[in-house]
């Protein structure tokens, strides 16, 4: 296939608002040993894009400038040592960085087929969050057998993936939300309970429901004044999985609580992990979660769509907290 040899970009001219999002000219990459060229064709947003945009989250060392974790395309190359790809592949797949972009290079271990009969929208969804949500919730959370789970933010983009591929599994779900709307929306998903956080006590509400047990597993994206209401919401035994900090990062806890319930408080980010890394979960998602995405048991949820060149509004669309699903860019 015919690359050009620069390409649209949306890169960040200085840390600050969605307007510091700008269309530029750049290279197209090349494709090294190991590495997979792609036609991209849409681009996930998520909230660590957020981040980069403000200056708190910078790229890792030799990852593009640009933001973007998450792509879904064609394949246009195929460099030396990959066997498992080949031009003209439909795909998707998680970058360190680069995806709000017409090309990206990525190692072929970070790439998945896409599922099913998946449009291109749709499979730009997924990489992120289901990377994410394995490696942290059934990973570091050790979730298992018939245990639950609670997740807040459930309408977030990773919260409709911990929600549908948990419930998938067998498992029971509770999952926190802002509103009315977003409680049935998670209960649409499978989440057999549903707290609206800003009328109701999560911790209150998560004890009525377990007869006083709590639950085995906590996936929280909030942070800071959660920290010791999340404590309170634990089975014995139970781990508390942080992946964002959207209240703060700093929190009490309650150091005898943990010792009396042998509680686990842990958490990640996955951007900076190694390649070896990256590609074990590959594995395990292509393997466990890839077959519920093919037989429609997990649906893409999409909230909307914007041009990459809208970049900016996708940003405030994500700032505004009104969306419930995935937010994704279309590159034309």
């Amino acid at each position: 296939m015919n690359v050009p040899q620069d390409m649209k970009v949306i890169d960040v001219l200085r840390p600050g608002g969605p307007d510091e999002l700008v269309c530029v000219r750049r290279p197209v990459p090349s494709c090294g040993p190991g590495e997979v060229l792609i036609r991209i064709a849409g681009a996930g947003v998520n909230r660590p894009d957020i981040l980069q945009r403000r200056g708190r989250y910078p790229p890792p060392s030799g990852a593009p400038t640009h933001p973007g974790l998450e792509v879904a395309g064609t394949i246009v190359q195929v460099g030396a040592d990959v066997c498992d790809f080949a031009v003209g592949d439909r795909v998707c797949a998680l970058l360190q960085g680069g995806g709000y972009a017409e090309y990206c290079a990525v190692e072929s271990t970070q790439v998945l087929d896409v599922p099913g009969n998946l449009t291109m929208i749709e499979a730009a969804s997924l990489p992120e969050t289901y990377f994410t949500v394995w490696a942290n919730v059934f990973g570091l959370g050790r979730l298992r057998d018939a245990q639950t789970l609670l997740v807040h933010g459930g309408s977030s983009g990773i919260g409709v993936a911990a929600i549908q591929l948990a419930s998938a599994l067998g498992h029971t779900v509770f999952a926190t939300a802002g509103s009315e709307e977003k409680c049935r929306f998670c209960q649409q998903l499978g989440a057999a309970h549903a707290i609206n956080y800003k009328q109701e006590d999560f911790v209150a509400a998560i004890l009525a429901a377990t007869n006083a047990r709590g639950v085995d597993v906590i996936l929280d994206m909030v942070g800071g004044s959660y920290l010791a209401r999340n404590l309170q919401s634990l089975a014995t035994e139970g781990r508390l999985v942080i992946i964002a900090t959207q209240d703060g990062t700093k929190g009490e806890a309650d150091l005898l609580r943990i010792m009396q319930q042998r509680l686990t408080i842990t958490g990640s980010t996955l951007r900076a992990r190694s390649a070896s890394f990256k590609a074990t979960i590959r594995d395990e998602v292509r393997q466990t979660v890839w077959p519920l995405i093919s037989s429609g048991r997990i649906k893409p949820v999409v909230d909307r769509v914007f041009p990459l060149i809208e970049a900016a509004a996708a940003h405030a669309y994500m700032e505004s907290g009104g969306h419930m699903g995935k937010i994704v860019l279309r590159v034309d």
